[in-house]
Formats: structure tokens, C-alpha cells, sequence
């Protein structure tokens, strides 16, 4: 118990640094909702695509500071990233006007092994049980918190090709949001999870044009 206060505590303590500078509002799309036309169990699957299609060198999630959140984008729906580690991460973007945002608050995949089959179901079972709950899931938007994130669980119920061109299954879990369209203005977003092996605490400033 007093591992998961301290859990909670650091969360809130590194989500809670940055303060919005705008009053700008956006909602939340409830998990259920079709984005596009499309399920967000299907968009977290292209959250995937997307993330795994760089080299570390142009990767979004990679990234330090959010010059490089414009790369692969395309279409409605506008991926922001997570972290690859623990650490909180500050970055900045541009994003065009009308676009709805869709990223994970703190997410997992699992993929079958080099050069070895695993079944959908094994791939699955193991997404699930590394992420069996969360001790914290934090979603701000220029000061507004929101609650009830944890309804927002897609997990993929069947399993995908992770990289165009390699025939690799994958599953997925974990805790994703949808924003928006989004207005012209200033956004502030914080937001991060921690489950038992991993954890991620990120914030962006948007400039929406």
C-alpha cells in the first residue's frame, strides 16, 4: 500500500508541474464511440502501426521535445506519443484545426518471438496480464481533470500485423483516449499511467492553427 501512495503521489507530483496557459476546453469521446467511422480498438492498433513504423532516431516517442509529432501523420486523427521510459517527458506541437487526437495513457504489446509461432490467444493473454489494472491513470486539459479513465481500456480482440512489412502477430492492451475535434488555441495536456512493470507521465503544449 505504501508503494502504491508513493506510486500515485510521483505521478500527480510530475503531471502536476506544467499549468495551462489557455482556457481553451475539448471533449472527451467516450471509449465505445467510433472516431471516423472507426472503433478505438481499431485506431489503438494503428496507434501501434504507426509508432513501430520509425527508426529510434525519427520516432515520435523517441522524441524529447515534440519536433518530431508531426512525422506519419495523416487522415482525421492525430497520434500523440508515450515515452519509451519512465522519466516525464515535456514536449511541444504544432496540429492543424479539426483533428482529434487519440493516444495512450499508458499501453503495452506483446509480438510472437523471432523465428517461433505463439498462438492470438497466447499473445492476448499476455497483453492482458501486463496490464491486470492500474495504480493511477491522469488526463488534464488546461487544468481540467479528468475522471472515469479507466473505462477506457481497448483491448485488441484480434490480433494484427504490427509492421507492414513483417508478418509478425501482435496484441495489445492498455488505456487510450480520444479528444476532440479540436478548435484553434493553445492546449495543455497531461497525462500518464503507471501499471506494474511500466509506467509514463508526458506533457504537450498544443498550438491547434
Amino acid at each position: 500500500m505504501h508503494s502504491l501512495c508513493r506510486s500515485l503521489a510521483m505521478l500527480a507530483l510530475c503531471l502536476g508541474v506544467a499549468r495551462p496557459v489557455a482556457a481553451q476546453t475539448v471533449p472527451l469521446i467516450p471509449p465505445g464511440k467510433p472516431v471516423a467511422g472507426v472503433s478505438q480498438e481499431e485506431w489503438s492498433k494503428r496507434w501501434w502501426r504507426w509508432a513501430l513504423s520509425f527508426d529510434d532516431e525519427d520516432s515520435p516517442v523517441a522524441d524529447p521535445d515534440g519536433r518530431l509529432c508531426a512525422h506519419g501523420q495523416t487522415g482525421p486523427v492525430w497520434f500523440l506519443a508515450g515515452t519509451y521510459g519512465t522519466a516525464r517527458t515535456v514536449r511541444s506541437c504544432r496540429v492543424p484545426a479539426g483533428k482529434t487526437l487519440f493516444f495512450p495513457l499508458v499501453n503495452t504489446i506483446t509480438m510472437e518471438p523471432e523465428d517461433e509461432d505463439e498462438s492470438c490467444a497466447s499473445l492476448k493473454q499476455r497483453a492482458a496480464q501486463l496490464t491486470p489494472g492500474t495504480a493511477a491513470l491522469v488526463l488534464e486539459v488546461n487544468g481540467r481533470r479528468f475522471g472515469g479513465l479507466a473505462a477506457h481500456r481497448q483491448a485488441t480482440r484480434r490480433c494484427f500485423r504490427a509492421f507492414e512489412d513483417d508478418e509478425t502477430l501482435a496484441a495489445a492492451n492498455g488505456f487510450y483516449v480520444a479528444l476532440g475535434p479540436l478548435k484553434k488555441g493553445r492546449y495543455t495536456l497531461n497525462f500518464g499511467g503507471i501499471l506494474p512493470e511500466l509506467s509514463q507521465a508526458v506533457t504537450y503544449t498544443l498550438d491547434v492553427e
